[in-house]
C-alpha cells in the first residue's frame, strides 16, 4: 500500500489562529490549516511544511513543532496528515505562488483569523473535525503560550 503524507500548520498571529476558508461555488465554506503534500524534493517535513505556507498565504514561520499525528487509511493510498504548531514571522498575500492560485477547480482560500478560544473554534467548520476537538481542547493552553 502506498503511504502520502501531508504536513499541516496550526499557525499563531500575535495571539489568533490562522486558517484557510475554502470554498467552491454551490459548497458549503469550511476552515481548514495551511498545508499539503509533502513533494519528493522536500529536504523533510518541516521543509515542506514552510513551502506550502509561503504558497497558500505567503508567511514565513517560526520554529515548528509537530503535535498530532492523523492517519486516514483508503483504498490504494494511506494519507498520514502531521500537524504543526508554529508561530507567524511576517504575511505578505502578495507572496504567495502555490499551483493552488491557477486552478479555478480547486476553489477559493483565504486566510481567517480566529481567536484562540474554545467557542471561537467551535463556531468554526474546521475539518477535520478530530483536529477541531483536539484544538478547542488545548485553546487555554496555546492561549498561555
Amino acid at each position: 500500500m502506498k503511504v502520502r503524507h501531508n504536513v499541516r500548520a496550526v499557525l499563531l498571529d500575535e495571539g489568533r489562529l490562522v486558517f484557510l476558508r475554502r470554498g467552491w461555488p454551490g459548497g458549503s465554506p469550511y476552515c481548514t490549516t495551511v498545508g499539503g503534500g509533502v513533494e519528493p524534493y522536500d529536504a523533510d517535513l518541516e521543509a515542506a511544511l514552510r513551502r506550502e505556507v509561503m504558497e497558500e498565504i505567503g508567511a514565513t514561520i517560526g520554529a515548528a513543532t509537530e503535535f498530532l499525528t492523523l492517519t486516514e487509511p483508503g483504498g490504494k493510498v494511506t494519507v498520514v496528515q502531521h500537524y504543526f504548531r508554529a508561530d507567524v514571522l511576517d504575511l505578505d498575500p502578495d507572496r504567495r505562488g502555490g499551483p493552488e492560485l491557477d486552478d479555478p477547480d480547486i476553489g477559493d482560500f483565504s486566510p481567517v483569523w480566529v481567536a484562540l478560544d474554545a467557542s471561537a473554534l467551535a463556531a468554526l467548520e474546521l475539518q477535520p473535525p478530530e483536529l477541531a476537538g483536539y484544538l478547542c481542547e488545548q485553546a487555554t493552553t496555546w492561549g498561555g503560550a
